[in-house]
């Protein structure tokens, strides 16, 4: 899900390529852009590596993810596994009582199993009105509780009719964000049940503006924040996490959230909302999962003279100082919780996104949602339209709006694909994905990754619309705000004809009589159940054919009455089935690369996920 702020806009025209830089007299041009370039455009840096059709008006994309990467690792591949790459430590990944099934007894491990309040105040435990008679007698709860004795059905559809109340989204994301602090499995009961109407409540869009406010809504910590005060001893704050199976990772830096910026520690609530779909959505067991945000200060003047603001109150450290934190942070990761973590890179700019990637591929299981995950489901919508727009892959042409981390992500992902499917060069398959406009190109598909919204203007539409019988428009910046275009303004300029998919949800649009309901290009299709495959299989790295499998995997669980709709995703009602699907195709790809750890593999890897995930079902208490 969900496109960021970029640095820079990537639609421009090409005068030339020097030395490994852009002409800085590019400019926009053609399909109603001009105008757009933002300043950065000029400036930023092309990899020696890249290739480029330097025909007249052109510029094909030049960065294949994992060709890059392995050049800025000077030649090292994440299946090079060499000796400096494993550090000891760790623990052993085990699912305890979430392998239990309902009727089977399990202690609750409290601080005091002679006192019931602390079992009261313990959300991991915690049951509320649905402690039975017998368990209230056992753990010392007479008179802590009601009599009423409930039923988590029933405790369910009472906080469904309470949250519903609410007509502030903002309003209902805390809500739910006290119902996870004093009931977890409550809390992930309401979102697996109801996660089409909840998702966008704890994750996009609401979820940005709750990181805005952060400082404000903050009543107790949800993961660890380690900041620069914490130089020189990181591995004793992990250890200060209660949790030691840790199994994913979720951090942030905060300097680009979703298309606002530069939020600093109040970013927090991305690692927070990722991790609670990993629950939720791939069956990721809560106690296994760990939000981090690292505070480097922030350059946002507003949270700086903000009194309510929780971070660091100084401008961002850069350069060294920066890398030798987060060196330090990989390296307490690794030894604290074992190679087979996985850590999760969120809402890191550009300039830093692709070097953490490229640095620790090769040493750790890490994975960049802004680049990857983005990529994977967007190249699985794409895969999925071709049965509404025709055509096989290769024979379309790509137009980006966005060349940063997201757009790159894609864009090289695609390439990827193409040349897989014609045995071609993967820089032949460049040759249909562009980064600017050009008056000899007619493309076939748009997607924009700009951050920056209302940039799919009617001429745009109308202009692809022209070209194509049904083009297909994909506006994935988010929160909605900053959405390209939308869902009504991509179907009534295109006459009803688009195939329109977006990063933030929209309602269905009624044109001419007929109702339109637009997919959505989310992310939480892919992370949650990419993670799972990665911890079924204990894979030790990320290798970009995992992507490819995840993408294929999404794309096959697109239904004929979904196409009827003009949908290219599935319903997030059967998210977990997609979830565990994805998972099973990852952890295959994991085995055959050689990059899997537990072993034997298992025969059916689809029911191997779906027998680990998580449920919130309440166990019965000895």
């Amino acid at each position: 899900m969900g496109c960021k702020q970029l640095d820079a806009f990537g639609l421009y025209r090409l005068g030339s390529i020097k030395k490994g830089k852009v002409d800085k007299d590019t400019e926009g041009t053609n399909l109603g852009f001009s105008g757009c370039c933002g300043t950065n455009s000029s400036k930023r840096k092309i990899s020696k590596d890249q290739h480029y059709n330097t025909g007249e008006d052109k510029k094909v994309i030049g960065r294949e993810m994992e060709s890059t990467l392995k050049a800025l690792r000077d030649g090292e591949s994440v299946l090079d596994l060499s000796p400096r790459s494993t550090v000891s430590g760790g623990v052993e990944d085990i699912y305890g009582e979430d392998r239990a099934t309902e009727d089977q007894l399990v202690t609750p491990w409290i601080f005091s199993v002679a006192s019931g309040y602390s079992l009261l105040r313990d959300p991991q435990y915690n049951k509320g009105l649905s402690f039975t008679e017998k368990e209230r007698d056992a753990h010392y709860l007479r008179g802590l509780l009601p009599p009423t004795v409930s039923t988590q059905q029933l405790q369910e559809k009472k906080l469904m009719n309470s949250i519903r109340q609410y007509q502030v989204p903002l309003q209902k994301y805390v809500a739910m964000m006290d119902l996870q602090e004093r009931n977890e499995r409550l809390f992930y009961k309401l979102l697996i049940d109801n996660v089409e109407e909840l998702l966008p409540v704890v994750y996009t869009p609401t979820v940005g503006e709750a990181c805005q406010k952060y400082g404000s809504i903050f009543r107790r910590p949800q993961g660890l924040y380690i900041s620069l005060k914490e130089k020189g001893k990181i591995l004793e704050v992990l250890k200060n996490w209660p949790e030691r199976s840790i199994q994913v990772i979720v951090v942030t830096d905060g300097e680009r959230i979703l298309g606002l910026g530069d939020l600093g520690c109040q970013g927090m609530g991305i690692p927070v909302g990722k991790l609670a779909l990993y629950t939720a959505l791939g069956g990721v067991r809560p106690s296994a999962c760990l939000p981090i945000t690292i505070d480097v200060g922030t350059n946002n003047e507003k949270l700086l003279n903000d009194e309510f603001y929780i971070g660091l109150r100084q401008r961002r450290a850069t350069g060294q100082e920066y890398y030798d934190l987060m060196h330090e942070f990989m390296t307490a990761v690794k030894q604290n919780y074992g190679e087979k973590v996985l850590v999760q890179f969120e809402d890191f700019a550009n300039h830093n996104a692709f070097e953490l990637l490229a640095k620790y591929g090769t040493t750790h299981l890490v994975f960049n949602d802004d680049i990857q995950g983005t990529a994977s489901v967007v190249l699985a919508g794409v895969v999925a339209a071709l049965k509404l727009i025709g055509g096989t892959l290769p024979e379309h042409t790509f137009l980006f709006l966005g060349a940063g981390e997201a757009g790159t992500g894609i864009a090289e992902l695609i390439a990827l694909e193409m040349s897989k499917q014609t045995k071609a060069p993967i820089e032949e398959s460049r040759k249909k994905i562009w980064l600017v406009d050009s008056k000899v190109i007619k493309p076939t598909v748009l997607i924009g990754s700009s951050g920056v919204g209302r940039t799919f203007t009617k001429e745009v539409v109308e202009a692809m619309t022209s070209n194509n019988d049904k083009p297909l428009i994909l506006a994935l910046s988010n929160p909605t705000s900053q959405s390209e275009c939308t869902a009504e303004e991509a179907y009534q300029w295109s006459e009803g004809r688009a195939i329109f998919a977006s990063g933030s949800p929209f309602d269905p649009v009624e044109y001419k009589g007929k109702v339109y309901a637009s997919g959505q290009a989310n992310n939480a299709y892919i992370f949650p159940g990419f993670g799972l495959g990665l911890v079924i299989s204990g894979a030790i790295r990320v290798h970009d054919d995992m992507l490819l499998a995840a993408s294929e995997s999404l794309a096959k669980q697109v239904s004929e009455e979904n196409y009827k709709n003009g949908l290219i995703y599935p319903p997030f009602s059967n998210i977990r089935r997609i979830s565990a699907n994805i998972a099973a195709n990852v952890a295959a790809k994991a085995y055959e690369l050689g990059l899997a750890t537990r072993l034997p593999r298992p025969q059916n890897l689809v029911k191997c996920a779906e027998s680990c995930m998580y449920t919130p079902v309440y166990r019965n208490y000895r």
